[in-house]
């Protein structure tokens, strides 16, 4: 099964790092973030990715080309501007089988991919999105007792509720939901449209996560790696 990984964003709120390389090659301990996450899925069987690069990709392309752990990688220029949902669909071609996961290339959590997949099969609608509830000011999600994602707000100013912490399950009907033009994006339009069809499903993470959103994230992620309290690292 395919994990796909948004590389393309400019990482504007992070211009420390992001002035002289993507977002996910920003370093935690010496290893790119987007290392980092791949490990998590890689602990638990699913070891061929495809990239969607964008800004500074060739970066991307170029530390994957050596040969990096026993993965398969991608990487896929999918448009310097383009937004998610366009990078989405730029990559269909790369996706077999009837089933995929997705994230973003700057979050790290201790998530069960195993369980997360279990689950989504299990319900048997399009979409699962992981449901986190740190205090930032990301995608809520509100949703009904067995799960039923009833409403998508993408970033709003101040949230303590559930919010969308990316390690989305989809089927390949999602790609019905994209455009391949620039514009289409992923959180809002298709996921908000998923919603209105009643095939969004959350499950909610309550264990670590945490996200690569500013300077002081890079610094707090270091800190818990360089004291071995780096919650995501559940490989050996």
């Amino acid at each position: 099964m395919k994990v796909v990984i948004f590389c393309g964003g400019l990482g504007t709120r992070l211009p420390e790092e992001t002035a002289v390389r993507p977002k996910p090659m920003v370093e935690i301990g010496k290893k790119p973030i987007i290392w980092h996450i791949m490990k998590t899925y890689a602990h638990h069987g699913f070891k061929e990715f495809v990239l969607c690069l964008g800004y500074k990709g060739e970066m991307i392309k170029q530390y994957f080309a050596v040969g990096v752990e026993d993965w398969s990688v991608t990487a896929v220029d999918t448009g310097e501007r383009a937004l998610k949902g366009a990078r989405l669909k730029r990559i269909q071609k790369y996706i077999d089988g009837d089933t995929f996961m997705v994230t973003y290339g700057d979050g790290v959590a201790n998530v069960d991919i195993k369980a997360l997949l279990a689950f989504h099969k299990k319900h048997g609608k399009l979409a699962t999105v992981t449901g986190v509830r740190p205090r930032s000011a990301f995608g809520e999600i509100r949703f009904e007792q067995d799960g039923t994602v009833t409403k998508f707000i993408e970033k709003p100013q101040f949230s303590a509720e559930t919010i969308n912490g990316g390690f989305f399950v989809l089927s390949t009907k999602v790609f019905d939901y994209l455009s391949d033009q620039e514009t289409c994006d992923f959180e809002k339009g298709p996921l908000e449209k998923l919603v209105a069809d009643g095939q969004l499903m959350v499950r909610v993470h309550e264990s670590g996560w945490a996200c690569m959103d500013t300077y002081r994230d890079t610094l707090y992620l270091n800190e818990l790696w360089d004291k071995n309290q780096a919650f995501w690292k559940v490989w050996k």
